[in-house]
């Protein structure tokens, strides 16, 4: 598949999000929020769903935690037009309550197409919601950050949401800022053929990306 075929795809599946109504979420939002950045991405971030601003804007962290990632992008000598970023779900959960099981399945069909049409080295989970979803554990946040865990034909650097690093203060914005540059080393090494240092407490290990259709059972 070429970059253009995939660049087509991703926004067929975009346009397919705007009008989906697969699930309850879909009645309260002002726009869905598909996702933001390069298809050609390196590093993917992964978060748990659009608030309050990401709704009204039609794009993923775009409040005070996304200019702070915005800032720690930059600071690691990326912007954000150089990363894919993208949610669990779609639409805006109301009051920014945890999406439910069902709302997951009805969405995660276009979460599965992100992760395999962009086909990133990195996968960054922003936060536990994400992080123990896509990993299948149970072990929160502060244990799992800053480890690399191999998924899928790629690896999984978990780390703490952007949010909650300008809820905690500079000492865990620090943090989430060692995570994202341990992802741009990781890339680098990846490219030159390196294994990435660290082990990471992952929960099963596979050499090979699965077909589309086992990926459906990825996230339930």
């Amino acid at each position: 598949m070429t970059m253009v075929d995939v660049e087509a795809r991703l926004a067929e599946l975009s346009a397919q999000a705007a009008i989906c109504t697969a699930c309850r979420l879909s009645a309260g939002r002002t726009h869905a929020v598909f996702a933001d950045g390069s298809a050609q991405a390196d590093i993917m971030f992964i978060g748990e769903g659009p608030g309050y601003h990401e709704d009204r804007q039609g794009v993923p962290f775009v409040g005070k935690a996304g200019m702070l990632l915005d800032r720690l992008l930059g600071e690691a000598g990326l912007d954000r037009r150089d990363v894919y970023i993208a949610n669990v779900v779609k639409c805006r959960p109301p009051n920014n309550r945890d999406p439910r099981p069902d709302e997951i399945d009805a969405c995660k069909h276009f979460l599965v197409e992100q992760i395999r049409l962009v086909d990133p080295a990195v996968v960054m989970t922003m936060g536990n919601f994400s992080t123990k979803l896509l990993l299948k554990t149970t072990v929160g946040i502060t244990r799992m950050r800053g480890n690399i865990i191999p998924w899928w034909g790629r690896v999984v650097i978990p780390t703490f949401h952007p949010a909650a690093a300008l809820r905690s203060g500079p000492t865990m914005v620090e943090t989430v800022k060692e995570d994202l540059e341990l992802a741009v080393r990781t890339v680098r090494d990846r490219r030159a053929g390196r294994e990435p240092g660290g082990d990471g407490p992952a929960p099963e290990q596979h050499e090979q990306a699965p077909e589309q259709h086992e990926q459906l059972g990825l996230f339930g």
